[in-house]
């Protein structure tokens, strides 16, 4: 499957923006979802994942209540709503699917490229 993440931007502390992930070559359907974020010297971190129909999610405790992940698997699309942002939200978030079915360690059988979002305080 291939992914191509988008909907990074520059914004102030407290915006919002909305990262979408389209999937293309294979049943996205038969795949749970990921979004990581990377800065320069860091590890890749685990942000959000959402199972294969959708109904269930899970956070990285650093986002949760502020990020909202889901799909829709009619379109082929992941989505990242991310609220109240801070600059320590700034990163390159990449979407992954994971061919098992789950919302926890997900792994990235397949990545995107990244979009980067930058939030200045």
């Amino acid at each position: 499957v291939q992914l191509q993440a988008s909907g990074g931007g520059l914004v102030q502390a407290g915006d919002s923006l909305r990262l979408s992930c389209a999937a293309s070559g294979r049943t996205f359907g038969s795949y749970s979802m990921g979004w990581f974020r990377q800065t320069p010297g860091k590890e890749r971190e685990f942000v959000a994942g959402i199972n294969w129909s959708g109904d269930s999610t899970y956070y990285a405790d650093p986002v949760k209540g502020r990020f909202t992940i889901s799909r829709d698997n009619a379109k082929d699309r992941v989505y990242l709503q991310m609220n109240s942002l801070k600059p320590g939200d700034t990163a390159t978030y990449y979407c992954a699917a994971d061919h098992r079915n789950r919302v926890m360690n997900i792994r990235g059988d397949y990545w995107g490229r990244g979009t980067q979002v930058t939030v200045s305080s």
